[in-house]
């Protein structure tokens, strides 16, 4: 047989197919309306075994994997079709909704605002950016940030998550495991490493150079030619060029931002020196309360899943089955558990999109842990 001829043997089998599809959806359905007239759960997972063992041996050894493969798929399917004729309602659901309607229509233009460091920070410059007159608190550490946002100390916190050269804080992401938080917005800031000393120093003075370990990271291309010269990590890159400033050594450095030269009356020994041109730093803004403003397209979630395989791939399923686009996943080791690992998702969808409502719902029941972390937009 000839390629077209081929091609037409598959079509007649696409056409079946599909058609076979149309149909056990539509069983699905009534299946769904016979879970809700009998108060039962859309999942049953002694069902799905029982179905994955009987389709795998109809299918032979040769087709088994793939055909489970595809089953994996079409379950998901189901229970996303399900979930949507059941309009399924939870008290996360029902949270998202009320935060949707009584969220004011703009973000503040002031407010009291936790950051990390000290004045010429980063996050300060991030802070600036989501707030036209922030009064800002600065804090020694990530961990005080979180604390001051649920103590209440401070209404909004502005937290570094991840840098396009260097990658993600883990830092960060280890303590948002613990603290109980919201994103509200979030903000990309391109960053611009400098090398800063005291004045009149020269860049073959220089015996150490003083910053925190995400600059030094971005900018080893650069280190990596200076021969001899220490390197010492420490809290913040503002912090770092107040050291500079206090010490009295001509012998040490500093990378930081711009605004250091002027706010710590230092000399720029070289501008740039970060390894990418179109290097940028993704910070969020936090906030003790649910709070979704308008044009939220972003939502955040952590989940610990099932310590078994497929686990993750459920969870992705459900995704694509409701055409919802994942543009970060990150994982981190739970402390003091054996190798069990909370994961980090970000996803495009609007808030308002049925979709949405629906995978808030669903999502609980694939997890061992759930945890929303809000729906906000992002400002470039």
């Amino acid at each position: 047989m000839n390629l077209e001829e081929l091609r037409q043997q598959m079509d007649q089998a696409d056409g079946k197919l599909v058609e076979a599809f149309c149909d056990r959806m539509e069983i699905a359905g009534k299946i769904a309306a016979y879970k809700k007239e009998h108060q039962l759960q859309v999942l049953d997972s002694a069902r799905e075994r029982q179905k994955f063992k009987a389709v795998a041996e109809k299918a032979g050894p040769e087709m088994e994997d793939y055909v489970t493969v595809l089953y994996s798929l079409l379950f998901e399917l189901s229970r996303a079709y399900q979930g949507h004729l059941l309009d399924k309602t939870t008290e996360l659901t029902e949270r998202i909704r009320h935060a949707i309607d009584t969220t004011p229509q703009l973000f503040p233009p002031k407010a009291q605002v936790a950051c990390q460091g000290v004045d010429g920070a980063y996050s300060q410059a991030a802070c600036e950016r989501l707030f036209r007159m922030p009064s800002i608190s600065y804090f020694s550490t990530f961990d005080a940030v979180f604390s001051a946002i649920e103590s209440g100390f401070c209404q909004y916190g502005v937290i570094p998550l991840e840098n396009s050269t260097a990658g993600s804080v883990n830092a960060v992401y280890d303590l948002m495991i613990r603290h109980n938080f919201y994103i509200t917005r979030s903000v990309r800031l391109k960053v611009d490493h400098n090398l800063v000393a005291k004045k009149g120093a020269k860049l073959g003075d220089i015996r150490e150079i003083v910053s925190h370990e995400q600059a030094i990271s971005q900018c080893s291309a650069f280190l990596e030619t200076l021969k001899g010269v220490k390197i010492t990590r420490c809290a913040n890159t503002a912090a770092a060029a107040k050291l500079v400033a206090e010490s009295g050594r001509t012998d040490l450095a500093a990378l930081c931002s711009r605004n250091c030269l002027e706010l710590y009356d230092l000399g720029c020994l070289a501008a740039s020196v970060q390894n990418q041109n179109n290097n940028y730093t993704r910070f969020i803004c936090i906030s003790r309360n649910l709070e979704i403003f308008p044009g939220a397209g972003r939502t955040s979630i952590m989940m610990v899943i099932p310590h078994r395989a497929g686990s993750l791939y459920r969870v992705l399923a459900r995704f694509s089955a409701l055409n919802i686009n994942l543009i970060k996943l990150e994982s981190r080791p739970i402390p003091d558990r054996d190798f069990e690992f909370m994961f980090y998702f970000d996803l495009d969808t609007s808030v308002y999109s049925p979709e949405f409502i629906q995978l808030m719902g669903d999502l609980q029941t694939l997890s061992e842990e759930f945890k929303y972390l809000g729906s906000y937009s992002e400002v470039i």
